[in-house]
């Protein structure tokens, strides 16, 4: 496509975890318009995560309608769209239907944990591994697949013979948005699947024989900058194309312009994700982190590194509304900065098991060091330090790889805490810098789009555009820091037994 006139917006629909958002941006890659709407979680058992597909889609489409008629307003028009998502949460519909035969199951779920235990038994973790990049661990999406096919009457009668298909959430968008048209995904969400062959480009046979899905319901592989159909006219007045996907983590390493081996991200959201790009080639971690891809432009892959954090944010949210200790998110910052330390209390919030390097579902959150002196401001500084904590563990794993760092560029939600990052900074005696626009995920979605459009140029010329940041760097004493992260192994050392 050709570069577009002035005026020209770009829409991403960035649907996550706990709500569905669309922001609008502009060709200087500002956001005009933005909406949200958060949809209900289900925990149907111990363990177990589920989202209403019907829920996922109804709130995509109104705050895209609402965002999209608030950026117009101002004269542009959205000429592309980007998507980006929830990764590993895992759809299977009816082709025909277009009807989900299940609830979406996300990516925190671990009813598979003993699927992913029999496979590492049975001496499938190398050949996973070698292929897939990934571990055997039910975080990924082939396991949540075949437990859908193996609990929902007629459904692997159904997928052998072409009548469903599986796919990430950003596929069943992509299905919805296009009116059926389009059965799709692109490289980086399909990466996460555990049933795709990174260094190869494509899904594996040997992979779907070992977790049992069907090829038959799998969508088309494709960069994540390109063609993947058009809007059904009725959803929005008029054909838009999706030129843009991948999924959130790798979105927001895109947004923060980490487009050099060595650049590494951090999201701070509902989880922690680290992803450091480690260019054309994959390195394939001794230290448990995974193996993936950072994102692919025209037919060649930029893998990564990624350690994933289950636990970040939710545990402010976890105080909040589980325990009603604080109103709002905001308040930590506060209560945090008004304690002189953090009186030995630790929080490990193995809430779905422990992430990287772990990779332990069966561990649990604890609480240690109480006191009778312990209060809420203790409690609220202790789930800020363990995403910090857990952050410590996964770049300790990347250095222990051979992989040298720059700077950690963060972002999300909780990202907008100083004192949480002042910590960060302190206990990885290495600057954090984040940067003046959080909006970084829908930013690198919006890119892809905007790229294919014309809308942005080249990595470069978009790397141009980006704003100033705040830096944070290192103050704590070595010998203040090795105490403390003394203290946080032992810590979770007590989730592990």
């Amino acid at each position: 496509m050709t570069g577009m006139a002035g005026g020209g917006l770009v829409m991403a629909l960035d649907q996550g975890t706990t709500s569905s958002r669309a922001l609008v941006f502009d060709a200087a890659a500002e956001v005009v318009a933005v909406a949200q709407a958060e949809f209900p979680q289900r925990y149907p058992s111990e363990g177990w995560v589920e989202h209403d597909p019907e829920a996922i889609w109804s709130t995509t489409l109104s705050t895209a309608r609402e965002a999209m008629q608030a950026g117009e307003r101002s004269g542009g028009v959205v000429s592309a769209i980007g998507v980006t998502n929830q990764r590993e949460t895992t759809l299977v519909w009816d082709r025909r239907s277009g009807q989900p035969i299940y609830n979406a199951i996300v990516w925190q779920d671990r009813r598979t944990a003993a699927i992913c235990r029999q496979l590492e038994t049975d001496g499938m973790l190398d050949e996973v591994r070698s292929r897939s990049g990934l571990l055997l661990d039910p975080y990924f999406s082939a396991t949540k697949a075949a437990w859908i096919l193996d609990h929902v009457e007629g459904a692997r009668g159904l997928a052998r013979a072409g009548r469903l298909a599986f796919g990430t959430v950003d596929s069943f968008l992509l299905w919805r948005l296009t009116g059926g048209r389009t059965h799709a995904t692109d490289a980086t969400n399909a990466s996460r699947t555990n049933l795709y062959d990174i260094h190869r480009g494509e899904w594996s046979d040997e992979l779907c024989r070992i977790f049992r899905v069907p090829m038959e319901m799998l969508p088309e592989v494709r960069d994540c900058s390109g063609d993947f159909g058009e809007t059904a006219p009725e959803l929005f007045g008029r054909a838009i194309p999706v030129l843009g996907m991948i999924g959130d983590q790798q979105a927001a390493g895109v947004g923060q312009c980490g487009f050099e081996a060595g650049d590494v991200k951090t999201t701070f959201g509902t989880g922690g994700f680290m992803v450091v790009n480690t260019g054309d080639r994959p390195v394939m971690s001794n230290h448990r982190l995974l193996t993936t891809i950072a994102y692919q432009l025209d037919g060649r892959a930029t893998y990564a590194l990624e350690g994933s954090i289950f636990v970040a944010g939710a545990a402010v949210q976890w105080l909040r509304d589980g325990l009603g200790v604080i109103n709002a998110a905001a308040e930590t910052e506060g209560l945090a900065r008004g304690l002189k330390s953090n009186g030995g209390v630790y929080l490990v919030p193995a809430f779905t098991g422990l992430g990287a390097p772990h990779w332990d579902p069966g561990a649990r959150g604890v609480i240690v060091g109480l006191t009778r002196a312990t209060g809420r401001a203790e409690l609220a500084r202790a789930a800020l330090e363990a995403a910090c904590y857990q952050t410590h563990d996964l770049f300790a794993a990347v250095a222990n790889d051979g992989v040298s760092l720059n700077a950690l560029k963060v972002d999300g939600g909780m990202a907008a805490n100083d004192w949480m990052l002042q910590f960060l900074a302190d206990l990885m005696d290495l600057a954090v810098e984040r940067p003046a626009e959080l909006e970084t995920t829908a930013l690198g979605a919006a890119y892809m789009a905007g790229r294919r459009s014309g809308l942005y140029g080249d990595l470069a010329e978009f790397a141009g555009l980006r704003r100033k940041h705040t830096r944070f760097e290192p103050q704590m004493p070595n010998s203040e820091r090795e105490r403390l992260l003394a203290g946080w192994r032992k810590a979770v050392a007590r989730t592990l037994l």
